[in-house]
């Protein structure tokens, strides 16, 4: 599961162009938030050591910015995109280690 929330982490941040849909406002930083939490969340379950999924993902939050800032012409950084990354990736790591600490101590 968490090899699949990496993919699908990367689809949604390297896509070449964002999908169109409707125009919700607030929803673009809802997916970010998404797709850090995931990994986070999962990473942990899967026995990754909280300091290096942190670090690394935080790490990347900020790179897929900058990607998509200068790589893909139809995207644009943005810093509060970042923010939101950072928000999700900190709830997923909160719930990840609050359930791994449940079954391990069931």
């Amino acid at each position: 599961m968490f090899i699949l929330a990496i993919l699908l982490q990367l689809v949604v941040l390297y896509a070449p162009s964002t999908p169109a849909g409707p125009a919700v406002p607030g929803l673009d930083k809802v997916v970010h938030a998404g797709v850090f939490f995931l990994p986070g969340a999962l990473g942990l379950l899967a026995g990754v050591r909280v300091r290096w999924l942190a670090v690394v993902l935080a790490l990347h939050a900020v790179l897929s910015e900058l990607v998509q800032h200068v790589l893909l012409p139809l995207r644009a950084g943005d810093p509060w995109d970042v923010i939101a990354d950072l928000v999700g990736l900190g709830l997923g790591v909160l719930v990840g280690g609050l359930l791994r600490r449940r079954i391990t101590h069931a």
